[in-house]
């Protein structure tokens, strides 16, 4: 049994908690928000999505369908820009998730790229990343939801010269076709469709932050780190 209750989550989602895992600092574990059980979820949603069976509404057993399926049919190199998943263990919160956790070189946890470009810039060296992810979803052509901001992180490295860059951009959730079928049985092309509108979608999302940043206007509710993991 893994304790969680007595430490604080670095990140929390609309539905999960993250909390570094006490024995493994390379890994954090999801679980469900104490505070909004998955029979919350479906009460709130309407007819005829409320029939659907509880499991249907348990993001950690959805996101570790996703990412089995993923491993038995995407080459490995996949995920490369994805975190990888290491199966349920169980904590004194209920059964978590357990995934890669994204660090940088200095050893704190990297922030999303909400974050990074709320309280930085869209500078050249994360366009160059954000160029990268959104070439690496087109070649494997992941199945995904939109890549929302809060669930890319930036893992960054101190470099040669001392300077701090990008090594790369790593999607820690939303991945999985939302569709009736898994994206690796679709026909290519229709892979590469889908594939490329959420790579558009990618880039509307980072100009309307940055359009809601210059205006003044408030970040929202996710997307930034309580502590660095390094407590």
């Amino acid at each position: 049994m893994i304790v969680l209750s007595a430490s604080k989550p670095f990140a929390a989602g609309g539905n999960r908690w993250c909390y570094v895992d006490p024995a493994d600092a390379m890994r954090c574990i999801k679980v469900r928000r104490p505070d909004f059980s998955i029979e919350d979820r479906r009460r709130r949603k309407g007819f005829p999505k409320n029939l659907k069976p509880l499991s249907s509404f348990d993001d950690n057993l959805d996101e570790f369908n996703v990412m089995t399926n993923l491993q038995r049919h995407y080459d490995d190199n996949i995920f490369a820009h994805i975190s990888r998943c290491y199966g349920f263990v169980d904590t004194d919160m209920g059964k978590g998730l357990s995934s890669e956790l994204i660090r940088d070189s200095g050893g704190e946890v990297s922030v999303s790229l909400k974050q990074y470009l709320w309280e930085g810039d869209y500078d050249e060296d994360c366009r160059s990343a954000v160029d990268e992810l959104c070439e690496h979803w087109l070649k494997f052509r992941v199945p995904s939801r939109d890549l929302i901001l809060h669930n890319v992180v930036v893992q960054r490295e101190l470099s040669a010269d001392g300077s701090v860059k990008i090594k790369r951009l790593v999607v820690i959730d939303g991945v999985g076709n939302a569709g009736l079928f898994p994206g690796h049985v679709m026909p290519g092309f229709m892979q590469f469709k889908k594939a490329q509108r959420k790579v558009d979608n990618l880039h509307f999302r980072i100009a309307d932050l940055l359009n809601d940043k210059a205006q003044g206007k408030g970040p929202g509710m996710h997307g930034f780190l309580f502590h660095s993991g390094q407590e």
